[in-house]
């Protein structure tokens, strides 16, 4: 019998960049439901500026300065103009988002090649970027409204369970919030992050359509639960339960949507599984024993900076060959 070989590739599909990107923004719709209820008209204003901004940003890029007539929007400006937008607190302006915006697809995105050529995770690292530059309008937090069209009238702040969590102990925290409270998102925090229970749901719907591989998400979660576990019983007060950090803060946001960004992120199971594990305990140090009571969006840059050198220890045996 005679074989044939040919030129790659060798597997074929007929998804495209815009139809995985469309898929993205209908599972991180319900979470800009749940923004827009809890936060007011302002959260929805926030996710359409971010989408809006970030798309107009990339087609005046591509087409006027890389000069590539032919481009047609894809949809991965406005994932990342979404995300960007959910990363942020209420209180934030649009135009500190606007900057954002530029920062995430100027400088991460396409300064290093445009799509499929970023380091970091444009969104996460424009979101630090403005932590950094813009710190009392990042971290200036207001308590539920629980209307879709409701608007702050008076400075009433509140803090987030994880700054209760590490400025007053886990008692303190757990009296101002209940888990019912994580679950559904009835707190105060960044405009996406607060409803686990709904990026869980948007996010079985990208594992249902085939989007997301697991190995992240479980190791990730999986990590932070078995550390916080320890941790717990070493000290329950100082370090709270496990359910608690898996709840609260950017965790599912983070875990479910950032971490698992396809461009970013190891190419091998082994190197995957690396990658949430270390997203983990990078995570979990930084909230038990850092100045930020947060460190979900850190965790995942700071292994983003690793892919490489994970890919490369992780590459599998070719074929036919032995290993070295």
């Amino acid at each position: 019998m005679k074989l044939l070989t040919s030129p790659a590739p060798h597997v074929r599909t007929t998804d495209s960049t815009a139809s995985v990107m469309i898929d993205v923004l209908i599972a991180l719709s319900p979470a800009v439901v749940a923004a827009t209820y809890f936060f007011g008209l302002q959260a929805f204003i926030l996710s359409i500026v971010g989408m809006i901004s970030a798309e107009l940003l990339e087609f005046f890029i591509m087409r006027f300065l890389r000069k590539d007539k032919g481009f047609v929007p894809n949809g991965s400006a406005a994932v990342t103009g979404l995300l960007l937008a959910l990363n942020v607190s209420v209180a934030t302006p649009w135009w500190v988002l606007l900057i954002g915006v530029l920062f995430a697809i100027a400088v991460v995105k396409h300064a290093f090649g445009g799509l499929g050529q970023n380091i970091f995770n444009p969104a996460l690292a424009a979101r630090v970027f403005l932590l950094v530059s813009f710190p009392t309008a990042m971290t200036t937090w207001y308590p539920p409204l629980g209307k879709f069209f409701g608007t702050y009238v008076d400075i009433q702040t509140t803090a987030t369970p994880l700054a209760v969590l590490k400025l007053e102990g886990f008692s303190s925290a757990m009296k101002k919030f209940t888990y019912i409270d994580l679950l559904f998102g009835n707190i105060g925090g960044c405009i996406g992050e607060t409803s686990a229970l709904l990026l869980i749901i948007g996010f079985l719907y990208l594992v249902f359509r085939g989007r997301i591989k697991l190995v992240i998400p479980i190791t990730y979660l999986g990590t932070v639960f078995v550390f916080s576990s320890i941790m717990y019983m070493v000290n329950p007060e100082r370090f709270g339960t496990p359910l608690f950090h898996l709840l609260a803060g950017g965790m599912m946001l983070g875990a479910l949507f950032m971490a698992t960004d396809m461009v970013t992120t190891p190419m091998t199971p082994k190197g995957q599984a690396i990658f949430g594990v270390g997203c983990g305990l990078i995570t979990m140090l930084i909230r038990y024993f850092g100045g930020y009571p947060e460190g979900v969006s850190l965790s995942i840059l700071l292994m983003n900076a690793f892919v490489p050198v994970i890919d490369r220890y992780t590459q599998p045996t070719i074929f036919g060959r032995r290993k070295s």
